[in-house]
């Protein structure tokens, strides 16, 4: 016969298995890959950046939709939103989006891309690269559809690719890495790689297998303020022709780059948007997004900086606007 233990070691044991889950999360950053702090670009500021970011520039820049996807509305934008609500919009399970590789070339400094599309190799394989059964029911990998793989991507950039500049670390950012060569420089925002999260703890070994045997992550000298919007430039070339600009929210490391085209300024929002009527309606992401209330605060920041510079072209996380 077995006896039923006493309701106070009941209670103590899950009170010891609650602290353990806690600590467990909160140790818990988005990968354990090696990280070297600071140390890239040059600290800047806003309005260092604005001053000149009219002038025509000499970055050559490329979005190239890597892969179709579709995921649900309720993920990219906030539904609860008082714009969503009034515009009576429902969740979408197959909202269309697009996984971009964004080519930026520098006259000097050759070749880089901004976040790297999608391999092939992990649609053919997930397992290998941690895609694991749980994880695969948030990110339905039978939903994309590859247009251009990194591999390809790589094959036909203009010249050796420099290094990886990623706006954040969520998988579908880093999803190209097996494409990538080990001796490839990677670069990320401050505290993106090693901020705790509970969300970690379910993708840490995607971004670990994807990450594994490549290059440390090195993170932008940013000296602004982590958790105010905009108040962290970097000044990624040292010559005003690229910048990386601080938005917290959907990660705490999340990173806007903007640059100086012959044509004119152009910003990469990041996942800080994911959507056209997000940028339009002034709507966050939703349940993708770590911290929605600072991940607003970063998107009214980026579209004010839009509102006094009409000529910069916006390209969106993943959607055209």
């Amino acid at each position: 016969m077995h006896s039923t233990p006493p309701t106070s070691v009941v209670r103590r044991s899950s009170r010891l298995l609650a602290l353990g889950l806690l600590l467990l999360c909160q140790a818990c950053s988005i990968t354990s890959h090696r990280t070297e702090p600071g140390g890239f670009g040059r600290p800047s500021s806003l309005a260092a950046m604005e001053a000149d970011m009219d002038r025509p520039g000499p970055i050559l820049l490329d979005s190239v939709v890597s892969a179709d996807w579709r995921v649900p509305l309720g993920g990219l934008l906030n539904l609860d939103s008082a714009a969503a609500k009034h515009a009576h919009l429902s969740d979408n399970p197959a909202e269309p989006i697009q996984i971009y590789a964004h080519v930026l070339r520098h006259p000097t400094q050759g070749v880089f891309l901004v976040d790297t599309g999608v391999s092939a190799k992990i649609l053919a394989d997930p397992g290998r690269y941690g895609l694991h059964w749980l994880l695969r029911q948030f990110m339905p990998l039978d939903a994309i559809q590859i247009r251009k793989p990194t591999e390809q991507i790589v094959e036909q950039l203009p010249g050796k690719l420099q290094g990886v500049l990623f706006t954040h670390l969520h998988i579908d950012h880093i999803s190209g890495m097996p494409d990538i060569a080990p001796t490839v420089p990677l670069y990320v925002g401050r505290g993106e790689a090693s901020t705790p999260s509970f969300l970690n703890l379910f993708v840490q070994g995607a971004s670990d297998a994807l990450l594994d045997g490549k290059a440390p992550l090195r993170e932008l000298a940013s000296a602004g303020a982590a958790d105010e919007p905009l108040s962290g430039v970097v000044d990624v070339f040292g010559d005003g022709s690229l910048f990386a600009l601080n938005v917290p929210g959907h990660t705490p490391g999340s990173v806007a780059y903007l640059a100086r085209t012959p044509q004119g300024p152009i910003l990469l929002t990041g996942d800080t948007c994911h959507t056209s009527w997000g940028w339009t309606h002034s709507v966050e992401p939703g349940s993708y997004t770590t911290d929605q209330p600072m991940n607003r605060r970063s998107l009214l920041a980026l579209k004010a900086l839009a509102e006094r510079h009409p000529a910069l072209r916006v390209r969106l996380g993943h959607q055209p606007l």
